[in-house]
């Protein structure tokens, strides 16, 4: 478990120091990786056209995981995640649901986000 807690570490912070080897090191040829607000890549090598474009303008300023849980392959985490998109801070609460093959390579993430701040309609 610990192992992989690394490597999806390693993996949140190749976002901050734009590492795209992190990436081959990471995912599964095959990976299927789905982002908080939809869009999904279907392999490697779309991952890392993804990444490499949307860092050509932007940059995480922060990632860091909360907790993880895990069960059998699957490791859940949850996390916050702050970037500059074009000169415009934001930022958001999330959890990715992720699945590793039997040599600790990512087959499958999916990410979900939530809004921050709270808001709280009912007080």
């Amino acid at each position: 478990m610990e192992s992989r807690e690394k490597i999806i570490t390693d993996y949140f912070n190749s976002w901050l120091t734009k590492d795209t080897a992190v990436l081959e090191k990471t995912f599964a040829i095959d990976v299927v990786y789905i982002e908080s607000w939809g869009p999904a890549y279907r392999s490697l090598n779309h991952v890392i056209k993804w990444f490499n474009k949307w860092n050509k303008h932007n940059s995480v300023l922060q990632w860091p995981v909360k907790r993880f849980f895990h069960q059998e392959n699957v490791c859940v985490c949850e996390w916050y995640f702050q970037c500059d998109c074009r000169g415009k801070v934001s930022d958001f609460d999330g959890v990715s649901i992720i699945e590793f093959d039997t040599n600790n390579i990512i087959i499958m993430l999916k990410e979900f986000q939530s809004k921050t701040p709270n808001r709280y309609p009912c007080e």
